[in-house]
């Protein structure tokens, strides 16, 4: 990702690029551009305050590029260790904002598939978060299906994104509730040695309690991320809004 300027209208922007080199198998590159210029077509057809603005998209040579807002801020993976967490008030803001974004594109149907702190951006002067990052996202529509391939980061998937089922929003709410267990605790909540290890406490395992790790929380807390955290999608909030 570079810093890149708009000439035209001196706008500042990022410029994402991927380099569509022939040393590496046809096939995957053919793959990884399908992948790069979707998030363009996605996250582009998303037009909200906390939701990344895409800008331009093209290639040029062996190089494909999107260029998008440029952001100020800091990732919210800054704010995950228990030395280093927000206000607990500030986070719960936060929350507003990214379930307000993620309900805008789920009413798109777009479905994010890897909310992770890493790829929410937190900008400390406004107070405003951004989501971005929509690299393996999926249009939900009758026409493209999204199972089996598991895609995401293992510590926030759904169970059903792990065992390569059908996702729609309710996974999104599973990732979007252990990023909050872990930006209040400073923990995540389902830890392990290995992927394997992850990924079997997420499909069989109750996480702990987010009382146990921090008993200074509000009540909310606990009732919040155990409900967001079901690893049956029917007994989760069944939308953002809610």
């Amino acid at each position: 990702v570079y810093q890149g300027i708009d000439p035209k209208i001196n706008r500042h922007v990022a410029i994402k690029t991927l380099q569509l080199s022939d040393s590496i198998d046809q096939g995957e590159i053919a793959k990884a551009k399908q992948r790069f210029f979707r998030e363009a077509e996605t996250a582009g057809g998303l037009s909200h305050a906390n939701i990344v603005t895409i800008y331009d998209v093209g290639d040029e040579d062996s190089l494909g590029y999107i260029a998008m807002d440029l952001l100020t801020g800091a990732p919210l993976s800054h704010f995950i260790n228990k030395n280093n967490l927000l206000p607990v008030p500030l986070v719960y803001q936060l929350m507003i904002q990214i379930t307000d974004a993620l309900e805008f594109a789920h009413r798109q149907n777009v479905v994010h598939r890897d909310i992770k702190p890493g790829n929410i951006i937190y900008d400390d002067d406004l107070q405003k978060v951004t989501v971005t990052d929509f690299g393996i996202a999926c249009v939900n529509d009758n026409s493209r299906t999204s199972t089996g391939v598991i895609m995401g980061s293992p510590y926030y998937m759904s169970p059903e994104q792990i065992l390569g089922n059908q996702v729609d929003g309710r996974s999104d709410i599973f990732s979007l509730g252990a990023t909050l267990y872990q930006l209040l605790s400073g923990c995540l909540p389902f830890e392990g040695d290995s992927v394997v290890s992850v990924v079997y406490q997420i499909s069989n395992e109750k996480h702990i309690a987010i009382s146990k790790q921090n008993d200074a929380l509000p009540a909310s807390a606990l009732r919040i991320t155990n409900k967001a955290m079901q690893k049956d999608t029917e007994k989760r909030y069944q939308s953002m809004q809610e």
